[in-house]
């Protein structure tokens, strides 16, 4: 008999699913009040050393030649499954995007340097049209970005990425080239074998997968241990093959110290709150990181859209704090460090650095943190069917920081505070 999810967890699928994508989005989507979304370089003077700025400009200098011509209106990327490298990738006509990878052997995954995020079709910023989120994901894939973001609580996000398979097998008869990292948020507590051998093969059928490619955990109360056992049962499910990697998500160093060190938890990324403003990871997760070498993969880049041209010279931000995201960073980033004036004083430098590159502050803020030690990704919000960035995400894998805009980033930087704590420590502050 199988086993029954709890309430808490996303509805089992039914047997009469699949439906029509029109009708799966005909209803309102329910907003998750869990705010779980979902980072080397030049940093400023209390970072820790092992900046590769000269290192990250070579390796943008190899791969930049195909990324000029990167735009949305190319060609899509069928094929770049068979591709063994991006140089083959080139010779298809594909876009050159810059790649990093997880893990190793076998089971490695290579993704996209800027990864999707689904974390905005939850609900959280109005409602989906399903079947235009579908079509949307073609004009993502065929410019080259092909990395997504989901999750259990990002209500209908990977079933859409199951219909955008499903849409692109018929359109061009074979797999689309994408790769989607997905999460699994349980309720702490008890973890038996059936209940997370449940909640994988829900993913599965949602994702419409016989392997996920990335299962990242969140666990948010660590007084209670279950979450060593979720994790023990998640590396059975990946040695029967369901799983491709392991991940987490908000994890702080020690407890992911613990998983990887005393119980043997194969970890290849850990995905964390990492901005310009949030420099966390720096204090303890990236030393750790390089040292067994797992990626970070970094969210809240943007701070929900308030290190964006936007908001420039805005003098009352509380005003247009007009998404969950926005609100977030608001209060939990900016204002954690420093006032308005002085992060109107870093969007005026990023402006000027921006400006003298051809790209947006935006892009600064993104190659920013792409350009930190051990970082595998930046997620950026893709809100399918309500707004797109194609072209302007991809402007910042074809920027290389100089020594001069990293010094003028740095100066401002360093006159706000540094966040204390580690990663994932705001999901545990009642616990």
């Amino acid at each position: 008999m199988a086993y029954r999810l709890p309430s808490t967890s996303p509805p089992a699928r039914s047997p009469c699913l699949p439906l029509a994508l029109a009708a799966l989005f005909a209803t309102t989507i329910a907003v998750s009040t869990c705010s779980v979304p979902i980072g080397s370089g030049i940093l400023p003077s209390n970072s820790p050393p092992g900046a590769g700025g000269a290192k990250a400009c070579a390796r943008r200098e190899v791969m930049g030649a195909g990324l000029a011509g990167a735009a949305v209106g190319l060609a899509g990327v069928r094929g770049i499954a068979k591709a063994e490298s991006l140089i083959e990738a080139g010779k298809l006509g594909i876009p050159l995007l810059e790649e990093r990878v997880l893990g190793e052997g076998k089971d490695a995954l290579k993704i996209r340097s800027v990864v999707n995020g689904l974390w905005q079709v939850s609900g959280a910023h109005g409602r989906i049209d399903g079947p235009k989120a579908v079509e949307e994901m073609f004009k993502y894939v065929d410019a080259g970005l092909t990395t997504w973001d989901a999750a259990d609580i990002y209500g209908p996000a990977e079933v859409i990425t199951r219909e955008f398979r499903k849409a692109y097998r018929t359109r061009y008869g074979e797999d689309p080239p994408i790769q989607v990292l997905t999460k699994y948020v349980p309720r702490p507590g008890d973890m038996p074998f059936e209940l997370i051998e449940a909640a994988i093969d829900q993913r599965l059928a949602r994702l419409g997968v016989n392997q996920i490619d990335l299962l990242q955990f969140h666990w948010w109360d660590y007084s209670n241990k279950n979450y060593i056992n979720a994790m023990k049962h998640m590396k059975t499910l990946k040695d029967q093959g369901k799983i491709r990697n392991l991940a987490l998500t908000n994890f702080d160093t020690k407890h992911m110290r613990e998983l990887v060190e005393e119980y043997d938890i194969p970890i290849v990324s850990n995905q964390v709150q990492f901005s310009m403003l949030d420099r966390r990871p720096l204090n303890k997760m990236v030393s750790f990181a390089k040292e067994h070498d797992i990626k970070l993969l970094a969210y809240g880049v943007l701070c929900g859209g308030l290190l964006t041209d936007k908001y420039l010279g805005v003098k009352d931000p509380t005003e247009t704090l007009d998404t969950a995201s926005k609100q977030k960073y608001w209060y939990g980033t900016v204002n954690e460090w420093g006032d308005w004036q002085l992060f109107q004083k870093l969007l005026k430098t990023l402006k000027t650095v921006g400006d003298r590159h051809g790209v947006s502050i935006a892009n600064v803020a993104e190659r920013y943190i792409l350009d930190q030690d051990q970082v595998g990704g930046v997620i950026i919000g893709a809100r399918l069917s309500r707004a797109q960035h194609i072209s302007e995400n991809l402007n910042a894998l074809n920027l290389s920081l100089s020594e001069e805009d990293y010094k003028e980033i740095n100066s401002v930087l360093n006159q706000g505070k540094m966040l204390p704590g580690d990663c994932g420590d705001e999901y545990r502050r009642y616990y």
